[in-house]
């Protein structure tokens, strides 16, 4: 029964949800989306390999069957045979020059130093003041920039592309520009109006606080977004349909598009939504545990006839808005005291339309991307956040992923929760038969949400150890990978992103994949890593028929110091696996040197599947 009300409370919720979509799908903004329709020839065919990338022998002879054409053209590409041990440094780096190396061991060996990570801003800024502008950005571009940026706009990333998807490789786009804003401009407006909801008794992971409020101050390797204005958001839209066009026009068609939602409108709007679906939840869980006037003893039938006489809620024609309006005028009995409370307070006319804006872009965004069949991975955030980024996500995922996964949810494993938050999801997307996308990481914001949990007084949502956060995420791949052989390899109801560069955890997924009988070709299992780090595994799974990704930034210099400022402080907060890598490099330098190949020139044969 627990259970079932569990996913009873998950559907409901869902249910009342659709709102974020249904009224606007008519909008006439509809018309300004921008449609870039390009007709590519037939994919090149590589060196034709006898053997697949498990190492298994190819029938010379195919028959002509759609299905048979797809192997013939999977087993024709130019393909190495996997090294499991990521340790064939020829096969890893036969994408670089031997500048790239030199450049590549430079970057990561400068990362490991606390006083350059640490101190980056106030030293980039100073040398900046002594080179000047133009040489400052030669230093860059021969640095830290080229390493870990693809280049300024969408066509001058266009040769960096080409190169990857030539050495197997494929690509996420995410422009990376980021404004330098006054973190305390809108503090006091946004902490005014969530004051009022103090007086709940929600967990203080959805009470605005000054850390939420800052949190530009902490060390995070994701990237944050802080709302300035409406105008801001509008801006950031129109970024992100860019790259769109982008990820249409130069991929291929096989890339996809990186969307933060806190981009696209105030963040603490996704905090109140957060805490009405913490409230509802908490509400149906305390239900289950109690005997409760005229919910207990009854049918799961009777149980949901009683819960749709409580929500006088109509949802078949509402906005997210409207929705929120509607859960204020809902009191629901808080169990302890006995006493009838508000969900949530009432919008203001202001945040009504905040919230209608926000929807507006997030939908404008999912129907550019479903018409040019581009995919989109909707990213992860802070907790407080979290509740309501993953219920939009999966209203995204209903409205726009019914004939295949176009929009990705993204799971952090380095919550305790993430394991349930996976099978309700997937339940769902089970009752309401849509196609089922979703990226698995471990989390980029430890640090903050620990001391964040510290602070406020509530229980710490991240796994104790790096091996908890690590069995985490192997109990998600194992329950993600099972659902695909449940609802059949064929049917393609469920596609996963391994979004990884731990060696081990790729090494799981590919045994996993061998044992299930779930290959390369049926483009249900891909990886992903950040370009510029992580190359021995990225293009020796590229170049052994597997399907990879690059998540590739780009944007002006200027803009993306934010961004290399990330890029170095993971680097050194993972200085294991930097010094790994670091050994790698130096290791295909030397056996260049050795063997007369220091000007060795990429020309990549292989074929992205």
């Amino acid at each position: 029964m627990s259970r079932y009300l569990m996913h009873h409370w998950h559907r409901k919720s869902s249910r009342l949800l659709t709102i974020l979509i249904n009224k606007i799908s008519n909008d006439s903004f509809h018309q300004n989306v921008h449609i870039r329709c390009n007709n590519y020839g037939q994919n090149r065919l590589g060196i034709t390999s006898c053997k697949d990338a498990f190492g298994k022998q190819i029938p010379s002879k195919l028959s002509r069957s759609k299905s048979t054409i797809l192997s013939s053209q999977i087993s024709c590409r130019k393909l190495d045979q996997l090294d499991m041990t990521f340790t064939n440094t020829e096969q890893a780096y036969r994408s670089k020059t031997t500048y790239e190396l030199i450049r590549a061991i430079v970057v990561l060996y400068l990362s490991s130093f606390d006083v350059l990570v640490y101190s980056h801003t106030f030293l980039l800024k100073w040398t900046q003041k002594i080179l000047g502008d133009y040489l400052f950005e030669r230093l860059m571009k021969y640095t830290f920039y080229g390493q870990f940026v693809a280049g300024k706009d969408e066509e001058d990333i266009r040769p960096t592309l080409d190169h990857l998807r030539s050495f197997g490789v494929k690509s996420i786009l995410d422009y990376s520009a980021e404004e330098n804003i006054d973190e305390d401009r809108p503090a006091q407006k946004i902490k005014d109006k969530l004051e009022r909801n103090k007086k709940h008794e929600t967990s203080n992971q959805y009470k605005y606080d000054d850390v939420l409020a800052h949190r530009k101050g902490y060390r995070s390797i994701a990237r944050t977004y802080f709302y300035m204005n409406e105008a801001q958001c509008e801006k950031n839209m129109d970024i992100f349909l860019k790259c769109i066009d982008a990820v249409a026009g130069a991929t291929y068609g096989t890339g996809f598009a990186a969307i933060k939602l806190t981009a696209l409108g105030r963040p603490e709007l996704l905090l109140q939504l957060s805490e009405v679906i913490a409230r509802a939840k908490d509400y149906f869980q305390e239900i289950t545990g109690q005997k409760i006037m005229g919910f207990s003893n009854v049918t799961p039938a009777e149980f949901q006839k009683q819960l749709d006489q409580r929500y006088h809620l109509n949802v078949q024609n509402s906005e997210i808005a409207d929705f929120l309006k509607k859960w204020t005028m809902i009191n629901v009995p808080n169990l302890r005291t006995g006493r009838l409370e508000r969900i949530i307070n009432a919008l203001d006319p202001e945040e009504e339309e905040m919230f209608r804006n926000m929807m507006r872009r997030i939908h404008c965004i999912a129907q550019a991307a479903t018409q040019q069949d581009v995919r989109v991975l909707i990213d992860a955030e802070q907790t407080y956040f979290q509740p309501a980024i993953n219920r939009i996500t999966l209203e995204l995922m209903r409205k726009y992923n019914k004939e295949k996964a176009i929009i990705f949810n993204t799971y952090q494993c380095y919550l305790k929760n993430a394991h349930e938050t996976c099978e309700l999801d997937a339940e769902l997307s089970r009752r309401q038969n849509f196609y089922f996308g979703a990226k698995l990481v471990r989390g980029a914001y430890l640090e903050q949400e620990r001391l964040r949990a510290k602070q406020l007084g509530y229980e710490d949502p991240i796994n104790e150890t790096f091996e908890k956060t690590t069995e985490m995420y192997e109990k998600n791949l194992d329950f993600f990978m099972n659902k695909i052989i449940e609802t059949g390899i064929d049917n393609k109801k469920f596609a996963i992103m391994v979004a990884s560069h731990n060696e081990d955890t790729v090494r799981y997924t590919l045994k996993k994949m061998q044992e299930l009988g779930i290959r390369p070709e049926h483009k249900l299992i891909c990886f992903g890593q950040l370009y510029g780090m992580s190359d021995h595994l990225s293009f020796n799974l590229g170049q052994s028929g597997y399907s990879v990704y690059k998540y590739v930034p780009y944007g002006p210099i200027d803009k993306v110091m934010p961004y290399l400022s990330r890029r170095a402080l993971e680097n050194h907060g993972i200085l294991k696996k930097a010094k790994h890598e670091r050994r790698l490099l130096i290791k295909e330098f030397w056996r260049r040197m050795i063997s007369g190949r220091l000007l060795h020139k990429p020309i990549g044969h292989y074929q992205p599947i």
